[in-house]
């Protein structure tokens, strides 16, 4: 069994202080929590400010994206040594949003991965459909061409530590989210790719669901075999949402009793 790994990707939203009272209130809800893995990824700013904060607590930090060079002529570019210099363990890359919006390929998400690894950062690489993908049929086909070209030409030994986030473009920020047994579907078709490609280093790779993940849907999410946490966006700038997210496993253990 893996551990769960539950993420809170707080995009552009807090400044220090707002970052600082959340973690805070966090802090006292997942008291205790040690049967998942809990990372919140802030905006850049706050990244060092809030290290303090997470020290002896489940929570550890993510930066949101990351630049593939070291350093150099790069304007406005955080590179992954940084995020680890200022406390991070985990590296968000190839978001849809950065896909769409910055118009990041295959090519480029690739390169930030080697840099992670470089930077011995865990990256979190998101792949997803867009909605007409999917009402074509092509989901599975976008998705692995998707991880195929962000893990090509590295060496599998290197990938041990990496998490796949299935994200379905059409699912994020709309209050959507794919039924648990589609996800399941296109968790278990990512599977088999990364075993086919990585062999035995896939076996502690982690595939994590993202899109509209709340605290009325997780337990349906979680309660299928390949879905090994959450990539949460709002619900993640709510400390109760959040909490309920990832202490998912206390709340089947009472419904169960």
């Amino acid at each position: 069994m893996l551990t769960p790994l539950i993420a809170g990707n707080w995009k552009m939203h807090t400044g220090i202080r707002q970052g600082a009272d959340l973690v805070l209130k966090l802090r006292e809800l997942i008291k205790g929590v040690t049967d998942v893995e809990i990372v919140i990824a802030p905006p850049f700013t706050s990244i060092y400010h809030l290290s303090h904060l997470v020290a002896d607590s489940p929570m550890q930090l993510a930066g949101q994206n990351l630049h593939w060079l070291k350093e150099g002529a790069q304007t406005g570019e955080v590179s992954g040594e940084m995020l680890a210099d200022a406390g991070c363990r985990y590296v968000i890359i190839g978001h849809s949003e950065r896909r769409a919006y910055f118009h990041e390929t295959d090519e480029l998400v690739n390169k930030k991965l080697a840099a992670a690894l470089r930077a011995g950062l865990k990256p979190i690489i998101c792949v997803g459909e867009t909605l007409a993908e999917r009402e074509a049929a092509q989901t599975v086909s976008v998705v692995s061409t998707q991880l195929r070209g962000a893990l090509a030409g590295l060496p599998t030994g290197a990938l041990k530590d990496i998490t796949v986030a299935y994200e379905p473009i059409w699912a994020i920020g709309t209050g959507k989210t794919a039924a648990p047994q589609d996800a399941e579907d296109v968790h278990n078709a990512l599977r088999e790719l990364l075993f086919e490609l990585l062999g035995s280093a896939a076996k502690p790779v982690r595939i994590i669901y993202g899109g509209s993940v709340k605290p009325d849907n997780i337990d349906s999410l979680m309660g299928q075999p390949n879905i090994d946490g959450a990539l949460v966006g709002g619900a993640a700038l709510k400390a109760e949402d959040f909490a309920r997210i990832v202490k998912f496993k206390a709340a089947a253990s009472e419904h169960k009793a």
